[in-house]
């Protein structure tokens, strides 16, 4: 455990960051998975639009990185061409 101050409210500010970036990740392999499951419903476009939002937020807050971001938003749309 850290002795100096500054050390123990870094830890403090990196546990937050910590449960706030899963959420991140929850919501993205949530969204994914739902996206996938409606790929044929007339719901899918929504589903979809829904997907592209959660990962830009995730990938604007650098809790992915953008080329990631930019590749799992490419895969999601090759299931609305897949019609």
């Amino acid at each position: 455990m850290p002795i100096i101050q500054s050390a123990k409210k870094k830890l403090r500010q990196d546990k937050r960051k910590q449960k706030i970036n899963e959420q991140y990740r929850l919501k993205i392999r949530k969204s994914i998975k739902e996206a996938k499951k409606a790929k044929n419903k007339k719901s899918a476009s929504d589903l979809v639009r829904k997907a592209y939002s959660v990962i830009g937020k995730a990938a604007k807050k650098k809790v992915i990185h953008k080329n990631k971001a930019n590749r799992l938003k490419s895969r999601i749309s090759k299931l609305l061409g897949a019609k």
